[in-house]
């Protein structure tokens, strides 16, 4: 007889989708659904849920056919770097304003990487600068302020 073996990290991932997508479900079913040509406050929400709980059923199921590997160390340095990046560009953007915002949000999160030099991260964070503001400021034309109240005189 041949023994059971399940990626058990995916599977607990896709447990999570499955779960994460019936707790939406849930909260979205006081609202009025609708139908798809008129769309109600709930029509969307309940069309994400279904979609989390099918590709969490997907990933259990696919979790069933292989053998997991062993999950390695936490990337903590990651995890302290980036995951507040956007917690930081949400509190220095209306004071600091964009530019300044971009790129020193940009600049601490490229240290999540154990390889890079400050050289680099001065760099990427003035390209991905340039590139946010041209592509956010010129081509779309979003109002942002580009400098903020806190740097003005």
């Amino acid at each position: 007889m041949k023994s059971v073996t399940f990626d058990r990290t995916n599977a607990l991932c896709g447990a999570l989708f499955v779960a994460a997508g019936l707790f939406f479900a849930m909260q979205s079913l006081d609202l009025e659904i609708g139908t798809a040509f008129r769309m109600g406050p709930g029509y969307f929400p309940i069309v994400l849920s279904g979609v989390l709980i099918l590709l969490g059923l997907i990933i259990v199921i696919q979790a069933t056919r292989v053998e997991g590997e062993p999950v390695g160390p936490l990337a903590w340095r990651g995890m302290v770097l980036i995951l507040p990046a956007p917690i930081l560009f949400g509190l220095t953007v209306r004071g600091l304003g964009f530019v300044p915002a971009i790129f020193i949000t940009s600049f601490i999160a490229s240290f999540a990487s154990t390889r890079m030099t400050v050289v680099m991260a001065l760099v990427l964070s003035v390209l991905l600068t340039l590139f946010s503001v041209a592509v956010f400021s010129y081509g779309l034309g979003l109002p942002f302020e580009r400098f903020g109240p806190w740097l003005r005189f």
